[in-house]
């Protein structure tokens, strides 16, 4: 299997930024999730409201927040298209935006679309729902059942757009790590 820009995705709660820390600790590139920190910066900035699974309700503009996540999400896919490493693993990636705006039902233009096309990863890993590691926090809200119908809309959306999901076994973070990289040939 050829190696390149690989995505780690999965619902919340699954164990993705756990896995990619774990590929940085063994010294490969990683691109962080970056919708964690937009959410807590929303809330730090005054506009949080009762807690609810949807984190769009804490920005005053949803339109501009997944606009902002999308851009930033490309901007990745560009800087390691021009970088001279051959691997980079990517917490989330282009379609995620898409999948979690046709899950909370918000339209999108053609732009969001096109950026999916454009912008192509090499490998796609999807880590099921786990109920015995999930977990709600101050930046994720939805309960497990919610977690499971993101997970479908995550794996409508990626097959959408061509991509053949590879799941990511639910064993220890070591394992998981070991599982990618022995199916990228890179143990």
């Amino acid at each position: 299997m050829k190696a390149g820009k690989i995505v780690i995705t999965g619902a919340p709660g699954t164990g993705k930024t756990v896995v990619v820390k774990a590929l940085e600790a063994r010294g490969f590139h990683c691109f962080h999730e970056i919708i964690r920190s937009m959410t807590a910066k929303a809330k730090e900035d005054g506009i949080s409201k009762e807690l609810v699974s949807n984190p769009l309700v804490f920005v005053d503009d949803p339109k501009k927040f997944n606009q902002t996540l999308l851009d930033a999400r490309i901007n990745d896919v560009i800087q390691a298209e021009k970088s001279s490493e051959t691997v980079h693993f990517f917490d989330r990636g282009i379609p995620d935006v898409l999948a979690y705006m046709d899950y909370f039902n918000q339209t999108y233009s053609n732009d969001f679309v096109r950026a999916c096309e454009d912008y192509r990863y090499d490998i796609l890993f999807i880590m099921p729902p786990w109920r015995d590691i999930y977990i709600s926090d101050n930046e994720r809200f939805e309960t497990f059942e919610e977690a499971e119908a993101i997970h479908e809309h995550l794996i409508g959306t990626y097959t959408k757009f061509g991509y053949r999901p590879i799941e990511i076994p639910k064993t220890t973070i070591e394992d998981r790590v070991t599982f990618i990289l022995d199916e990228l040939k890179l143990a």
